[in-house]
């Protein structure tokens, strides 16, 4: 089984990717805050990490670069701030997608 890590801090949304990623087959860990999300990447092996930007404690912007210091992992960013230096700036930090909320479901 796959390990994905939801690091979200709106438990809505973090609840409605976790199911969606259980329903593909993904073992979830989920963070709520960006020093949780970078723990749970040093102790468990992740397979791919949904990463939201605007989190407490420490921003996915600072997660996404530790990541990248020592890790390959696919990181897509998930956030509700779409200007485009944002994205190029997650994109240009590691990040292997930029996706803006809200995005549809569907299941």
């Amino acid at each position: 089984m796959k390990n994905m890590l939801i690091a979200e801090d709106n438990k809505q949304i973090a609840v409605v990717l976790g199911e969606y990623a259980k329903q593909e087959g993904f073992n979830v860990f989920f963070a709520a805050d960006g020093e949780a999300a970078s723990s749970l990447f040093n102790k468990e092996k992740l397979d791919i990490i949904l990463l939201d930007i605007m989190m407490p404690k420490k921003d996915g912007f600072a997660v996404c670069r530790d990541i990248r210091k020592t890790s390959n992992v696919p990181v897509i960013m998930i956030t509700a701030r779409g200007e485009d230096f944002e994205r190029i700036m997650g994109l240009d930090i590691g990040a292997d997608d930029y996706i803006v909320k809200p995005f549809p479901l569907r299941r």
